[in-house]
């Protein structure tokens, strides 16, 4: 850490400070996080927020989507490593115990009452944008509304399909969820740069009809379907041209459409 405890005893406007409860290394450019929750802190599944650390006195943020479910205790978040990153160079080191800022106005764009009603829900993910979906999927609000949830997330090796093990193992025999889950989520994990069963980009993949073959579904269609896309620049601007070629429209908070995307994405 880079400041004295004493140093972060009070958290600046806008923030409380949150204990770290427990640290994942899922690879060396990969990991996860839990801290405590302000009892006062509200959310809705599938938003996130500023999180970050005390540096030289100031306070140093970068936009997290949340992972745990809006009725979860704790919050989860899920990061990149970037060796030189101002944040993330830092957080990495992060240890139990110790003290993360945490934004008290979540915002965002991937929530449920941003899409028209529809009969099925893409989740289109790479790497960390697999976050706001870890939350969405876990909220029964979300199979309340849809008769199928696909979640493709496609990353470069198969050490960085984090989450993997929760979701085809644990969420299927949740107390809770486990029903919804087994009856209605689709998991289409996929990798890019190692062997792997499924391997190549979302977008190629939609293009040639494999993704909805491998989730048994319809082409996808804005006349049934309804998307979510969280991922790099490059990721957002090729599942959004690829959408709306389809006759996809872009919703927002104000107006709701077919598909949504969130912008803030962690790089540094």
């Amino acid at each position: 850490m880079t400041e004295t405890a004493d140093a972060v005893l009070t958290a600046p406007k806008g923030y409380t400070l949150e204990e770290v409860t427990w640290v994942h290394h899922w690879t060396d450019r990969l990991f996860s996080f839990r801290c405590t929750r302000a009892p006062a802190l509200r959310f809705t599944s599938g938003q996130f927020t500023m999180i970050g650390l005390m540096v030289e006195g100031k306070p140093l943020t970068r936009a997290y989507s949340m992972v745990s479910p809006a009725w979860e205790e704790h919050l989860e978040f899920l990061s990149i490593k970037v060796p030189d990153g101002p944040l993330t160079s830092r957080l990495q080191h992060i240890r139990v115990g110790e003290r993360v800022l945490i934004g008290q106005k979540p915002v965002g764009t991937l929530v449920p009452e941003n899409l028209l009603p529809g009969r099925n829900l893409w989740l289109l993910a790479t790497g960390t944008g697999l976050a706001p979906f870890m939350s969405l999927i876990r909220d029964p609000e979300i199979y309340d509304r849809y008769e199928r949830v696909v979640l493709a997330h496609t990353v470069r090796q198969v050490a960085e399909l984090a989450y993997r093990e929760l979701i085809t193992q644990e969420l299927p025999r949740h107390e809770l969820l486990g029903e919804m889950v087994a009856q209605k989520l689709i998991y289409l994990p996929a990798v890019t740069r190692e062997p792997f069963p499924v391997q190549g980009r979302i977008t190629t993949r939609l293009e040639q009809g494999l993704a909805e073959r491998e989730a048994g579904v319809a082409p996808l269609s804005p006349e049934h379907d309804r998307a979510m896309i969280c991922g790099s620049e490059a990721m957002n601007a090729d599942c959004k041209a690829l959408l709306e070629a389809r006759g996809f429209v872009e919703g927002s908070n104000s107006a709701p459409g077919t598909y949504v995307l969130e912008k803030a994405f962690v790089t540094k």
